[in-house]
């Protein structure tokens, strides 16, 4: 093994130190285990022995027990040569107990060192091992007490030595292999443990991505809904503007179409014989009024339907009946255009749970689009039961539709051809207002079109009745006056499975002292507050993830001013004033104002701060412990600083009159005259004004009860007249001297504890 191990070290270092920790360990084990035992038996055999034995004893025990203690010792620092030293030492015991016993049977014990030499060394060292145990035992045979082990009793002996070497060959073998399959395991461990550590380093950090990547998904959700709330109002806005304008436009419409219809029917009325020329000029005011006044029709219909007030009266329908009366009113147009109409309705069609009015007036508006652009041919239409929904296809011989007109043909006021508006008029909201009304019943309608074939367009409608008919599914539609996308609004009806994330409310805040950043983190604990050095990186910060406010904490109105232009869309800003240490220093006249506790670095600094060299520092304070505290950290740096200290007002003014000290360090609060008195009456001696002090306190300036005189909110574009009452409600209630229990506790947490009806 010991051989192995140094093969090994040229190839691989960490598996030979590792195995010669292993073969060091066994060694001094062996020499522990081969000394307690030589140690039993010389205490066991020697129980009736004579003076002279027992002093030999004691004399060969001396000498192999140091020899023993130098192998134990030369183990760890020289394996091959402390284990060497231990087998002799255990031949020179083994032989000894031999000689005192008058009995060759013990050098038996010598046939375990070959085995022990083959597995701890090499087996080269076993052959070496064998070699040196038949010499002993031939050498012994020599001897007087030797002459009983001659013959084949000597032979037994070393056949006994040679059994345990070839054992041990064998068994080394085994553990050299056991050893390499242990070191590689053990490297193949190894790289997995590192491996499994770096990937899970990269999972905590993905993990952290993802949380940071889901917050700011979350973020920009919020503000998306805000946004898409906002332009949800416009577009209700805009609708009902069209709403209003078209009903405002019915009632002239309605008295030019009165008054033409009058003057062409009856021009008696009007004092005899109009001419001519005049009633055709009124004839096509007449039509020219009606063609609007369809017009507004429709443009009323669909902002109906986008408003959502256009509500379905639904009925049990029959639908052959339905497309008969559809056909008695476009039958007029077809045969002054000389075409055909057709229809095929299947037998037995079941009854349509509908608004019969709405889908009359889609087939009508179909028949009648597709009558107006067929000049050869005709038109069919066709009504058959598929699965649970009930297809009505109109297919017609006309020009056809190209392909890249097709997509926009539902949108409104839009045509295939420009000219066949001047040609065979119409608005374009036809088709648009009758897909709306099919999709407010839970049906589709398509269009499949062959340029110079025709062109056929069919809607589906449920024939069952809803078994659990949503208010607002009419809602789905959600188209404008614009051209709309090509996937349209999709109705969800699977709850989401993804975890959702609490995402805290976040606000980026200007503050170079950080003492508001302080208080919204110490009282609002659930918002996340974003620190920015300046104006301009708070800016960066707002654009790169949406928060819910900017916090100024600036009372100068420029610096207000100056950011509102580059705020994102509708982060209202807040700007207030909240003293912080520099500005407690300025107020007191003092360089520094430093907060207890305090460390010796940062009132290094502020010594530092001074500009001049430091020589005797007074310390003012009422606390001894506090006194020898500041002395202690000065008197620990390598500029020996003359320390005078004073535990009260008086004294310290009149210590600087007397010393003229090159600083002050003063606390504020001391009886009998305070810090602030005498800053007060420092200022007034000229001869001890100049003196520089360093306010060193436990109170904080921004614990002040009263922090800030002026709140400002500002928000673009503007705030809204419903927000505006509701800031004025909010802020009132909050500043009003009114008492705790009509208003309830604050708590740190930002909720308010309601007051209790017990006494």
């Amino acid at each position: 093994m010991w051989h192995f191990e140094r093969k090994t070290a040229l190839s691989q270092i960490e598996h030979a130190a590792t195995m010669r920790d292993l073969l060091q360990t066994t060694a001094r084990n062996l020499v522990t285990v081969g000394s307690i035992f030589w140690l039993v038996c010389a205490v066991v055999m020697t129980g009736d022995w004579g003076v002279d034995r027992i002093l030999n004893l004691f004399l060969c025990m001396v000498s192999v027990g140091a020899i023993f203690a130098a192998a134990y010792y030369l183990i760890p620092r020289n394996y091959l040569a402390g284990l060497v030293l231990w087998m002799a030492g255990t031949l020179l015991a083994i032989v000894w107990w031999s000689w005192m016993l008058q009995s060759p049977y013990v050098l038996l014990f010598m046939t375990i060192l070959p085995l022990i030499a083959v597995i701890t060394i090499s087996g080269w060292a076993g052959l070496v091992m064998q070699i040196v145990v038949i010499l002993i035992v031939w050498a012994v045979g020599q001897t007087s007490y030797g002459a009983p082990v001659a013959g084949s009793s000597s032979w037994v002996i070393i056949a006994a030595a040679i059994f345990c070497a070839l054992l041990g060959w064998i068994t080394r073998r085994e553990l050299l292999v056991l050893a390499d399959w242990s070191m590689s395991g053990f490297d193949t461990a190894r790289d997995n443990l590192y491996e499994m550590r770096e990937q899970r380093l990269e999972l905590e950090q993905s993990r952290e991505d993802l949380v940071h990547a889901n917050r700011e998904l979350t973020r920009l959700s919020e503000r998306l809904k805000v946004l898409e709330l906002m332009a949800e109002e416009a577009r209700q806005a805009k609708t009902e503007f069209v709403a209003n304008v078209s009903h405002e436009l019915r009632t002239p419409l309605n008295m030019i179409i009165g008054f033409s219809d009058m003057i062409s029917r009856s021009p008696h009325v009007y004092g005899g014989r109009l001419p001519a020329s005049l009633l055709t000029d009124i004839s096509a005011i007449r039509r020219n009024a009606e063609h609007l006044s369809t017009l507004v029709n429709d443009v009323l219909d669909l902002s109906q339907v986008e408003a959502g007030r256009m509500a379905l009266s639904r009925a049990w329908v029959d639908l052959a009946t339905l497309i008969g009366d559809a056909l008695s009113v476009v039958q007029p147009l077809y045969e002054s255009r000389g075409i055909y109409l057709k229809s095929d309705v299947e037998a037995d069609l079941p009854p349509v749970f509908c608004d019969e009015t709405r889908v009359r007036q889609v087939t009508i508006n179909l028949l009648g689009n597709a009558g107006r652009f067929t000049e050869q041919g005709g038109v069919i239409i066709r009504c058959r039961r598929e699965r649970s929904d009930a297809l009505i296809s109109v297919v017609d011989t006309g020009p056809g539709i190209a392909v890249k007109d097709q997509q926009r043909i539902f949108e409104p006021f839009q045509q295939a051809d420009v000219s066949t508006r001047r040609r065979q008029g119409g608005s374009g909201l036809g088709l648009t207002i009758s897909k709306q009304f099919v999709e407010m019943h839970g049906g589709q309608m398509w269009l499949e079109s062959e340029p110079g074939i025709g062109t056929t367009i069919s809607f589906t409608l449920p024939l069952a009745q809803p078994t659990a008919w949503v208010p607002d599914a009419e809602q789905r539609v959600r188209r404008s006056l614009v051209a709309d996308d090509e996937v349209g609004y999709r109705l969800r009806t699977r709850p989401s499975r993804a975890t959702t994330t609490p995402v805290n409310v976040r606000m980026v805040v200007v503050d170079p002292e950080q003492t508001l950043q302080r208080l919204l983190n110490r009282y609002l604990p659930d918002v996340d507050v974003e620190a920015a050095p300046d104006v301009d990186q708070a800016v960066t910060a707002l654009n790169r993830s949406p928060a819910q406010a900017l916090v100024l904490n600036d009372s100068s109105p420029g610096t207000l001013s100056s950011v509102l232009g580059s705020l994102p869309f509708g982060t209202p800003a807040i700007s207030c004033w909240l003293p912080g240490e520099h500005d407690a220093a300025k107020r007191l006249g003092v360089v520094e104002y430093l907060i207890k506790p305090l460390a010796l670095d940062k009132l290094l600094a502020a010594l530092a701060g001074l500009h001049q060299p430091v020589r005797t520092v007074l310390i003012v304070d009422d606390e001894e412990d506090e006194l020898h505290l500041f002395a202690r950290m000065l008197e620990s740096q390598a500029n020996k600083y003359s320390i005078l200290r004073v535990t009260s007002g008086q004294r310290a003014l009149s210590m600087l009159r007397r010393r003229k000290p090159d600083v002050m360090l003063l606390d504020l609060t001391m009886p009998s005259m305070s810090g602030f008195q005498v800053l007060e009456e420092k200022a007034r001696d000229a001869s001890i004004a100049d003196i520089p002090v360093i306010v060193i306190s436990s109170r904080d300036p921004a614990g002040d009860p009263i922090l800030s005189n002026t709140l400002t909110v500002t928000q673009t574009p503007g705030i809204s007249q419903r927000a505006l009452i509701e800031c004025i409600h909010a802020l009132g209630s909050i500043l009003a001297p009114v008492s705790v229990h009509e208003r309830g506790a604050f708590t740190p947490n930002g909720a308010t504890e309601q007051p209790s009806d017990s006494a």
